[in-house]
């Protein structure tokens, strides 16, 4: 007989919760408990809907206030009288009964902990060692074991799960194993989205970095050469100076509008144009309706430094950059062409994929942060060639989850 809809629909969600811990999806098919009308329906719903609980109290790594959820839901799957979870510091969580044993845990763990492998103690056994490990004394008619699975990430152990029930059948000690390795999927889940994190926010610093040595020390240079001659200049390139610092260097918020990057980029076009004079010439052409479109934190300006520094610095005479923003459906389109001196796309490609260092680091940093951000379809698309000049175009899509700007 063919499998019904319901349970293919439970297959495949049980399967994306071993590769990839997400079963939300799935249980939207499963959704009303009383629709289920067999047993194996109504067991494979309660499994997946306890999964997926305790996979969105795990999403922020092993910590006590998810750690106390999640057990809960997971002390439900194992069907035992307690279960515990622990970093390697101490016990974060503990459900069910037999909590005078929670002392003596990181003791009976400590094997784990060193060797990687699941262990179990009998119940007889556990009584003894309780006793010598925390000073825990049970009473005679209580009669526990314990099944202590490690938490591993790639090699490391960041944790065990323990799952205590009057006997420990080889049922129970291959189901606590598989909930150990399905927490430990979840907490390098959450390691990646740490990693992700911190990744834009060094990406970040870099850009800093690069605005650092380089346009600080041009932009006192050029306010200093209006000091005598035109100090009302000089004091309005200093106010303008100390606002796009500001802007820069602020602390909080990976994200910001494309209005206030335009201002940022304003700014630092003010502060070049009063070095280079007429030589740089730039002409905007902004839709009103994109102004409100929420972009990666400095995503704009570092393209605009590198059409100064490397399109039009090198240059004979004059140049121009043409900075245009448009609405383009779902997306905001922002390109910024120079008719500089370009560079060779081959060269191009390898400063794209990080094999080159030293010039163009922003755009190399601002390519990787937009795939990161909104996928591999999202990057920079440049269009160059020696004496040719260069043309960047960035797409953001409009519509995004809330960040804080």
């Amino acid at each position: 007989m063919p499998d019904s809809p319901l349970l293919t629909a439970a297959a495949v969600a049980v399967i994306a919760l071993a590769i990839a811990a997400v079963v939300a999806v799935g249980l939207k098919v499963l959704r009303s408990f009383r629709d289920l009308g067999t047993d194996a329906e109504r067991a494979t719903y309660q499994t997946l809907h306890a999964a997926s609980r305790a996979g969105q109290y795990l999403r922020t790594g092993l910590n006590p206030a998810g750690a106390a959820k999640a057990s809960k839901q997971l002390r439900s799957l194992l069907g035992c009288d307690a279960l515990a979870i622990t970093d390697t510091t101490g016990v974060l969580a503990w459900d069910g009964a037999g909590e005078e044993l929670r002392p003596a845990l990181m003791g009976l763990a400590s094997k784990v902990f060193d060797g990687g492998h699941l262990a179990v103690i009998p119940a007889g056994e556990l009584q003894l060692l309780a006793a010598g490990d925390g000073g825990v004394t049970l009473a005679p008619e209580v009669e526990r074991a314990v099944v202590i699975a490690p938490i591993k990430t790639g090699t490391r152990v960041v944790g065990v799960v323990a799952a205590f029930a009057p006997s420990a059948g080889a049922g129970l000690v291959r189901a606590t194993g598989e909930v150990a390795d399905w927490v430990a999927t979840q907490v390098e889940l959450a390691e990646l989205d740490a990693s992700r994190t911190l990744l834009m926010e060094a990406e970040v610093r870099a850009l800093r970095a690069q605005i650092s040595p380089h346009f600080i020390y041009n932009s006192l240079n050029a306010i200093a050469s209006f000091i005598n001659t035109d100090p009302v200049r000089a004091r309005e390139l200093v106010v303008e100076f100390a606002d796009f610092t500001r802007y820069s260097f602020r602390r909080h918020g990976d994200f910001t509008t494309l209005a206030e990057e335009l201002r940022c980029i304003d700014r630092y076009l003010l502060l070049e144009r009063a070095r280079f004079g007429d030589r740089v010439q730039v002409s905007l052409r902004i839709a009103p309706e994109v102004l409100s479109t929420v972009i990666p934190f400095l995503s704009l300006q570092p393209l605009v430094e590198n059409a100064v520094r490397h399109g039009l610095e090198a240059k004979e005479g004059p140049g121009h950059i043409s900075i245009t923003a448009n609405d383009s459906g779902a997306f905001a389109e922002v390109t910024i062409e120079d008719d500089g001196v370009g560079m060779d796309p081959d060269q191009l490609r390898s400063v794209l994929a990080g094999h080159s260092d030293g010039d163009h680091v922003g755009l190399r940093n601002v390519d990787a942060r937009l795939r990161q951000v909104y996928g591999d379809e999202n990057g920079l698309v440049i269009e160059t060639a020696p004496g040719e000049g260069t043309l960047i175009t960035m797409r953001v899509p409009k519509s995004q989850p809330r960040h804080d700007a």
